[in-house]
């Protein structure tokens, strides 16, 4: 994210480093899935993973947000 001019040459880099269900079926079985987002669906991480019942991108997501609305108000002197 971000250096877009550089798309094509990061796909041939990173391929083959994907995290997709036969990855996860590697994995321990309580193993859980976290992503910062934005994510690049189909390139870094597969639909199937993020929408899994591996995946805690989402609750990671609204914990994020609720940090940095905390962070925000105790910088800005509202707490």
């Amino acid at each position: 994210m971000g250096q877009e001019e550089k798309k094509s040459e990061r796909i041939d880099a990173f391929k083959g480093f994907s995290l997709d269900m036969d990855l996860m079926k590697k994995a321990e079985s309580s193993a859980i899935v976290l992503h910062c987002l934005p994510a690049h669906r189909g390139e870094e991480i597969s639909d199937e993973v993020m929408e899994s019942k591996f995946s805690r991108i989402f609750e990671q997501a609204e914990n994020r947000l609720h940090t940095q609305q905390s962070l925000l108000a105790a910088l800005l002197g509202g707490l």
